[in-house]
């Protein structure tokens, strides 16, 4: 954020300014770099880690030394397959096999690829995809396997995606679909991430040997596609599942509709609903993690995401602009979630008690909310 935003933001609301103080104060690297991190190659990396996740970058950075490189050379192979994906200009004749055979060019010198349209927001990073490749092949070879396995199947799930968009199938239709698209995008990503962390030795098995890496990445995705509608509506892109959206509207675009106002809240209200149910393998998830950095790069995202479900629940902003969560409040998200697993649990169950504030006890969802209230209490006693 600017220094000019900062200045109106917080006269604004000055009570926002000691969390600021707060988060400044305790802004500072947990683990020294080693020499890895300085080379030409290394510093594009962080350059286009920066440029492409600003908000994830910091995190990544402050991870222990042994993962930061790893994972932000993890992130931007993904983030190059997925900005392949997103150009819709990429007939499906040359897109396909890109996608499918990506995980092949992370063993290529000097592989890039310069045929996304020019407007494409993360074009730069795959027409300097080599300085990835040479980072990448420096890294441990289990850990290298890891994000090679994790790049071929995702690649596959969406080359199968880019083929049904290109026979006119748009969008998903059940709830089992809908957990496959996620499973795809952001679930495979949890797994890599969880594989990384327990080869470190920072992470518990049991995460790897329960699969609790999935809920994980489910969470943050729905979390992401329910703010989103607005967005992807305008992008012609269709996440919400067709087996929802029927018991409320006729369609899709009818949630868009000033005058199905009343029916799309209530059909938000059930695809909030659908994502509180992993919310207490999310917790379970952050209590086996062993190290403060890779808690505090795990468990921030989910306590934004908690946030973020919060605020769109029951709000009908949702349907005309993209929501986010005021500055002050992310901040301090940021503190609460970096002070360990009770301090987690008891913003997850602040969360989820404003959400069933919202809604009065003869709503349909009422003992469904009540319901993730009292197991996310359970969990806090349990873990907290």
């Amino acid at each position: 954020m600017g220094a000019l935003s900062n200045i109106f933001y917080f006269a604004l609301h000055p009570n926002h300014l000691g969390t600021l103080i707060q988060w400044k104060l305790r802004q500072k690297p947990q683990h020294p770099k080693d020499d890895r991190y300085k080379t030409p190659t290394a510093k594009t990396c962080f350059k286009f880690l920066h440029k492409t996740g600003r908000s994830f970058s910091p995190v990544v950075k402050d991870l222990h030394p042994e993962l930061s490189l790893p994972v932000c050379i993890f992130y931007l192979t993904l983030r190059g397959l997925d900005t392949i994906e997103d150009d819709t200009s990429i007939p499906l004749e040359i897109k396909e096999p890109l996608l499918r055979e990506f995980k092949d060019y992370l063993d290529i010198d000097g592989w890039n690829y310069t045929g996304n349209r020019p407007e494409e927001k993360d074009r730069e990073l795959l027409v300097q995809f080599d300085n990835v490749i040479v980072e990448f092949r420096k890294m441990k070879p289990v850990y290298a396997d890891i994000v090679r396995n994790v790049t071929a199947r995702m690649g596959g799930g969406m080359a199968d995606y880019a083929r049904k968009a290109d026979l006119g199938i748009v969008g998903v239709d059940s709830i089992a679909e809908y957990d496959l698209y996620c499973w795809y995008v952001a679930g495979l990503v949890g797994e890599g991430l969880t594989r990384l962390f327990v080869e470190a030795g920072l992470a518990d098995t049991v995460l790897i040997e329960q699969g609790l890496y999935k809920p994980m990445g489910l969470f943050l995705q729905k979390t992401n596609i329910i703010r989103d509608i607005r967005e992807d509506r305008d992008d012609g892109r269709r996440f919400w599942p067709e087996e929802i959206i029927s018991k409320h509207v006729a369609n899709f675009d009818k949630l868009l509709e000033l005058e199905n106002r009343g029916d799309a809240l209530a059909c938000s209200s059930e695809m909030i609903l659908d994502a509180l149910r992993h919310v207490c393998d999310c917790l379970t998830y952050l209590a086996g993690l062993r190290e403060q950095s890779v808690f505090n790069f795990c468990a921030i995202p989910q306590c934004m995401a908690i946030a973020t479900l919060e605020l769109c629940f029951c709000n009908p902003e949702l349907f005309d602009q993209r929501l986010k969560i005021a500055k002050g409040d992310a901040l301090r998200l940021v503190l609460e979630a970096s002070q360990g697993m009770e301090s987690v649990c008891y913003v997850f169950c602040r969360y989820v008690g404003r959400i069933g504030r919202k809604i009065e006890p003869g709503d349909p969802c009422y003992l469904r909310v009540r319901d993730a209230s009292e197991e996310v209490c359970i969990v806090f006693l349990g873990l907290g």
